[in-house]
């Protein structure tokens, strides 16, 4: 016996990175030394800093790649991936340095998971961050057929004088919504399971989607953040803190942005929920509350900025395509979010 009678074939590894390494070398930027297939990615600070912090983020796509694999499609949960990971440390005003990822399946299938590698490709471009490396691990027994799961690691910077921690924040001060692409990747087990439960293929169309299917909907890549918000923060527009709206919604991801003794009274009409968690909320019954603590409900992103400065931050942002509203104010409260 050998070990690729045993499920796992370490040629055929080879050839994946052979066949990914002129793909992943398009990321390089200034700082990366060295190239693809070293024991470690080497990379090297950027000048210009007086004191330097380095700023780590690491995640995943969760069920939302069950979704991918019954519908073979594996192009956009790479950019969900790396969107995961650089919107995280975006929120300290970090700019993303570089990326590495961990693939895992059961059997090696090259073009599937080049696929999933050009995905990263095209998030790290559009983040600016070099995939400095990577692991691609076959595990026989371990993912059914056709299945594999992915996670990632990126490391950004920040000048110590300038990281948002929300200290800064002061009663009357705004929350600006920046607008999602639509669910991102969290919620996914509750999509699923209200797909599930109606007798619903992905290939449905609702109307209220005009004309997109429920697998394009839902397999619509997390929206990144980094290059609107970053040079929002070069101009020197003065946003005080930010907060990146995954898991658990905005109830649970604004206060993690603001000081023990602020709270965030938000109103629930100061923007348009899109179609496609309207439609969930009908189709699954899901009541307001579980919906506002389960998905973006629209928000991927917000940033907190002086009142007499929301005008000019939005615009910033608009001139990016990105539709933004104010949809609160902050107030004295414990480090919540106050509807109304």
């Amino acid at each position: 016996m050998d070990y690729k009678e045993a499920g796992v074939d370490v040629e055929a590894g080879r050839e994946f990175v052979k066949k990914i390494t002129d793909n992943v070398s398009s990321t390089y930027r200034v700082g990366v030394l060295g190239g693809l297939g070293g024991f470690g990615g080497c990379f090297e600070l950027p000048t210009g800093y007086q004191q330097p912090v380095l700023v780590s983020g690491t995640d995943g796509v969760g069920t939302k790649l069950k979704i991918a694999h019954e519908l073979n499609c594996h192009d956009t949960v790479g950019i969900d991936l790396v969107a995961m990971c650089v919107n995280d440390i975006l929120t300290c005003g970090a700019e993303p340095l570089f990326f590495l990822d961990y693939l895992a399946t059961g059997k090696l299938d090259s073009n599937q998971l080049a696929q999933v590698i050009n995905g990263i490709v095209i998030g790290c471009k559009e983040s600016g961050c070099a995939l400095l490396g990577g692991e691609t691990a076959e595990m026989p027994g371990f993912y059914q057929q056709g299945e594999y799961d992915i996670a990632g690691f990126c490391v950004g910077i920040v000048e110590k004088s300038k990281i948002l921690d929300g200290k800064k924040i002061q009663l009357g001060d705004v929350a600006i919504a920046l607008s999602s692409s639509g669910i991102h990747s969290n919620g996914f087990s509750l999509v699923r399971k209200i797909i599930n439960t109606r007798g619903l293929s992905w290939d449905y169309q609702p109307s209220e989607l005009g004309g997109k299917t429920l697998g394009e909907s839902c397999l619509t890549p997390t929206r990144l953040y980094v290059k609107p918000v970053l040079e929002a923060l070069k101009s020197g527009l003065d946003i005080k803190a930010m907060a990146h709206i995954t898991g658990g919604g905005i109830p649970e991801n604004l206060p993690r942005c603001l000081p023990k003794d602020k709270a965030i009274e938000v109103n629930l009409n100061s923007w348009s929920i899109p179609p496609i968690f309207q439609w969930l909320a009908k189709t699954g019954n899901v009541n307001q509350e579980a919906m506002l603590n389960t998905f973006n409900l629209g928000v991927g992103f917000v940033v907190i900025v002086r009142e007499d400065n929301a005008e000019s931050v939005m615009k910033h942002f608009n001139h990016y395509d990105l539709e933004t509203n104010i949809i609160g104010r902050v107030i004295n409260g414990e480090q919540t979010v106050i509807f109304n």
